[in-house]
């Protein structure tokens, strides 16, 4: 018994020290971990360094209207523009289900659905204008109509529920897609996309200024502003940029957009800051 007892308590040295070994080993994980995020965060943070030393580098330092006016310069140069139908196949990409590669992910209800489960039939999805088309009378021509930074796929019935009305707070709830709301002259999207409708809708603002053979697109604090080239409503808009920051999705779909299409990029994306810069 006595051997026994000894061999027992020689073990727990043994025990400890391979205890410790595991600590040490867990934490230098840890550290590790922490370092490739520190380095992840930095890559992050440098490139869009890069893009404020290169894209942006003729706004940065502007606030109000001088803002307003580099932004317009620098996101309307040698930019691609798109056919209508040749929507159909950015959206696939730009929208794609980060969880799956045959989908999109639907604007407003936020349903994940096959790519080519589009069209005009119930239950499909379609291009939605964000800015309504209406709202200016520029349709589907290429340049605004056809402008991927605004156009987006969304249920064929939800997309006319929301209709040309423009943004604001309140109305009753839309039952084929929950967290979104209406009225008779605004819509309110779900929490998850608000600040992605203001910042969509404020670089229509700032990307088409008359210049081009289009309306000059601009926003104003009302609803109801039928087919006039206006928009609202500008204080709902301003707080659902500040509430609801960009994402991984929408900042990849930014991305996407630049990389492979329209080669310009939403700026109020990249800086939602600006927002308040320019519409003070």
């Amino acid at each position: 018994m006595r051997h026994h007892r000894v061999a027992r308590w020689k073990t727990l040295p043994l025990l400890t020290a391979v205890a410790l070994g595991a600590l040490v080993v867990q934490s230098s994980a840890v550290a590790a971990s922490s370092t490739r995020e520190d380095r992840q965060s930095e890559r992050i943070s440098t490139a869009y360094a890069e893009y404020d030393d290169t894209y942006y580098k003729d706004a940065i330092g502007k606030t109000g209207e001088p803002l307003k006016a580099a932004l317009h310069q620098i996101i309307s140069r040698n930019t691609k523009k798109l056919s209508y139908s040749q929507v159909w196949d950015a959206l696939k990409a730009t929208d794609q289900d980060p969880a799956n590669a045959a989908n999109v992910i639907l604007l407003y209800t936020g349903r994940s659905q096959s790519k080519n489960s589009n069209g005009g039939g119930a239950d499909q999805w379609n291009r939605e204008h964000v800015w309504a088309k209406s709202h200016g009378g520029f349709g589907t021509a290429t340049g605004p109509g056809t402008d991927i930074h605004h156009l987006r796929p969304t249920d064929v019935s939800v997309n006319s529920t929301r209709g040309n009305k423009d943004f604001d707070l309140g109305g009753s709830p839309v039952a084929e897609a929950p967290g979104n709301r209406t009225d008779k002259d605004s819509f309110e999207p779900r929490d998850q996309v608000k600040g992605d409708v203001a910042r969509m809708i404020l670089y229509m603002a700032v990307r088409y200024e008359g210049g081009d053979g289009f309306p000059d697109l601009e926003v104003n604090d009302r609803v109801n502003n039928g087919s006039n080239p206006f928009l609202g409503r500008l204080s709902v808009l301003k707080k659902w940029n500040a509430q609801d920051a960009p994402d991984a999705f929408e900042k990849k779909r930014n991305q996407v957009i630049f990389d492979k299409y329209q080669h310009n990029r939403n700026p109020f994306i990249d800086h939602p800051e600006w927002v308040n810069k320019i519409w003070k």
